[in-house]
């Protein structure tokens, strides 16, 4: 680890810092800056990347020169840009052997600014960044009052500029790595974890829901280098923390790619990701024409595509640029859409621990395996140079029932009846073994962490885990907007104490939701009907073979189903006291004898507002815990989120709904089961808060919602509306 970490500090550093000096002196001549970025480009024998609307950029900032050496290229063409910057601008520092830590931008977001005619697009966006440049230059070398006052200054007026967000720290930390701290999502991810920083800074990252205003920032870049400097991490500066960031989350990775990570069911699970958990995704990929290059790219353990005149797929910016690509070298009449699909998804969204499945033609399985690492471009791979490692662990000759259409690769994984019928195929299957699982180090999850985004205090979150923890069935019940779907997701994280998909599932019930969805029941096949299992029966047998560990079951619109058609004999089994193999009962279908696991919990969720649905059976009510989630317009959590937007129009907005809320609570025909929550105002950055978005929410959600409960007094109804209106004009 810290041979690495010199050798990236070493390799990397002194040309960036030059680069940012030499830039500098463009910033009142960027058409000739323009002009050397296009020779760079033409002396290396590579295409410049699209920077504006137009083909030759009318104008660029200093960040987005660097992102066209920190994207995602191969380290080659990394490389060359970086010696073609070199030779162009004269620099004299040793150019980078590694890329290793330092971040890189979104292929498809790779500019600080929006293009052309974008309506984000404001006067002066492209000065602004000169400016925060200038001044983050400064101050880094000679930091005092004034400097740090001009940065600030500057930082903070681009901060909410369009297509900014966290890029601003990471082209800080480009062009001063030992000043600026680098706040990307790996960095992110890796200080939160504990261990790696104090407690205090693990908090304060894990709790930033946007990119931090100059002077919460650099006084957080000052802790995080005061902790480094105490000598009790392995990492003394900003860019050996990146490394070590980076190294661990390869290291993460691995482990990752080596776990079979299959689910029985992969209905819904997917729809409860979130943006920081790998979730494994599903391909149907064929190895050739016919599956004739099966035995081959088994052998090699490898999976290649074909149209082996475009090289590497990295250098094309979008699925467009690639079919423009293939027109041009092709010289068929088809529109070349779904080999540009194929392509771009080869190169960009197949990862590594995804499962392949390998076809020959729509109902022959050849074998099965795990996506091992990242595309890579096989210049000796002649027509076939497009290449992935897979760890093949099957090989066969199976067919199967639910014939896919015929692709050269699609993802499957939403359809998950054909998912589960290749699936099946391998739990007892010959050929290849698999080498054992290795555990996924999903991100901790703490109460701590639920507190810190979901509004609710902490003695009212104790209470809910605690009737959770002691009922196993609890229904969250609250008005349009309280944020039941949210809480009850991160309730069963902060329960289990991990981010881990797999250990929570969702599903939402419906007036034609049945037993046979929810339990097992037969369906139709070629041969007549099968068997086949509910999402309540396999997330049990999930959770019975995990017995150490705890699984939620969320139910949304717990309310909108025949509850006795849907449950059946399961009305006793979910009880807390009926838990467990001593207490099984014969399911309707297979006869099997069935019991519900005591270490899974179901969590429901019921709107209070929704007058066109009946009673909860009485049978279910007894068996389940009942928790009001009120709006949260008062909690310490919304009012620092509300204050961070610093918006007069959204303050008076909301004043105004909690007048509203008062009186629908006091009204005899609603009360506080009617209240507006507080969610129809969440998920906002200061950017987004703009009289159209405020009278969005008003015209399209709450005046529609208005009429809706008292549609037998328009008076009223019409009342409110033109209070909410006013609020914002």
């Amino acid at each position: 680890m810290e041979t690495a970490i010199t050798d990236i500090r070493c390799t990397w550093m002194d040309f960036y810092e030059e680069l940012a000096d030499r830039l500098l002196d463009f910033r009142d001549d960027r058409k000739e800056l323009i002009d050397r970025l296009q020779k760079v480009f033409a002396a290396e024998n590579l295409t410049l990347p699209k920077l504006d609307t137009y083909e030759v950029p009318a104008d660029i900032d200093p960040f987005t020169v660097f992102g066209l050496f920190n994207k995602g290229l191969s380290d080659v063409n990394r490389k060359k840009v970086a010696a073609g910057l070199a030779n162009e601008f004269h620099l004299a520092a040793p150019l980078p052997e590694a890329f290793v830590g330092i971040p890189t931008l979104n292929n498809l977001n790779a500019t600080f600014y929006a293009f052309s005619g974008h309506p984000r697009r404001k006067e002066g966006d492209i000065d602004r960044l000169w400016t925060v440049f200038e001044a983050a230059l400064a101050y880094a070398d000679n930091p005092h009052e004034a400097t740090e006052t001009g940065f600030i200054s500057a930082y903070d007026a681009v901060l909410h500029q369009f297509s900014i967000s966290w890029k601003m720290t990471m082209g800080l930390y480009w062009i001063r790595p030992n000043v600026f701290a680098n706040l990307d999502s790996r960095n992110r991810w890796f200080l939160g974890l504990p261990g790696n920083m104090p407690q205090n800074i693990n908090n304060e990252i894990r709790s930033l829901k946007a990119v931090p205003e100059a002077a919460e920032y650099l006084a957080l870049c000052s802790q995080i280098l005061e902790a480094m400097n105490t000598g009790a991490y392995r990492y003394r500066t900003f860019p050996e923390l990146s490394a070590c960031a980076w190294l661990t989350s390869q290291k993460v990775n691995q482990q990752n790619k080596e776990r079979e990570k299959e689910r029985e069911k992969a209905s819904q699970d997917n729809s409860l990701g979130d943006a920081d958990i790998e979730t494994v995704h599903y391909w149907l990929y064929s190895p050739g024409e016919g599956g004739e290059k099966w035995d081959e790219f088994f052998e090699s353990g490898t999976m290649r595509l074909g149209w082996g005149k475009l090289e590497n797929l990295n250098d094309y910016a979008s699925k467009d640029d690639i079919r423009r690509a293939l027109l041009a070298q092709y010289s068929d009449k088809t529109s070349q859409k779904k080999p540009a699909l194929a392509l771009w998804q080869f190169a960009h969204d197949v990862k590594p621990g995804d499962v392949v499945f390998a076809m020959r033609g729509r109902g022959e399985l050849l074998g099965r395996g795990i996506v091992e690492d990242d595309y890579e471009y096989d210049e000796k791979g002649g027509y076939y140079p497009h290449l992935r490692h897979v760890k093949w662990t099957h090989k066969g000759d199976w067919h199967i029932d639910d014939k896919p259409a015929e692709s050269v690769l699609a993802e499957v994984t939403d359809y998950t009846t054909l998912v589960n019928e290749l699936c099946a195929f391998f739990d007892d299957a010959g050929g290849e073994t698999e080498t054992g699982e290795q555990p996924v180090d999903y991100p901790p999850y703490s109460p701590e962490d639920f507190l810190s985004e979901v509004y609710m205090d902490e003695a009212t979150y104790d209470d809910l885990a605690g009737v959770l923890r002691s009922k196993k069935n609890i229904i969250l019940q609250g008005a349009p907007g309280v944020g039941k779907t949210f809480a009850a997701k991160r309730l069963a994280y902060s329960m289990a104490g991990v981010k881990d998909p797999e250990r929570v599932t969702m599903v939402q019930f419906h007036q034609s939701y049945s037993y046979e969805d929810f339990i097992e029941g037969f369906r139709p096949s070629a041969d007549g009907f099968k068997l086949v299992k509910g999402s309540f029966y396999t997330f049990c047998k999930r959770a019975q073979n995990d017995s150490d560990k705890d699984y939620f079951f969320i139910i949304d619109e717990i309310n909108r189903g025949n509850l006795s058609k849907i449950f059946g004999e399961l009305f006793m089994l979910i009880e807390n006291d009926k838990r467990g193999p001593k207490n099984k009962l014969q399911l309707l279908y297979s006869h099997e004898l069935f019991y519900v696991p005591s270490n899974l919990y179901i969590i429901g969720m019921m709107n209070t507002a929704d007058r066109s649905l009946a009673m909860l059976d009485y049978a279910l009510r007894r068996r389940f815990a009942f928790f009001d989630l009120l709006p949260a317009f008062d909690s310490a959590g919304f009012v620092s989120y509300r204050n961070g937007l610093k918006s007069a129009k959204l303050n008076r907005l909301i004043e105004c709904v909690v007048s509203l809320n008062e009186a629908i609570a006091q009204d005899e025909t609603l009360g506080r089961g009617f209240c507006i929550g507080h969610s129809y105002f969440c998920g906002m950055d200061a950017e987004d808060v703009t009289d159209a978005k405020l009278s969005s929410i008003v015209e399209y959600e709450l005046v529609p919602m208005l009429r809706e409960y008292w549609f037998d007094n328009p008076s009223k109804s019409n009342e409110w509306a033109d209070k909410l209106r006013r609020s914002i004009k």
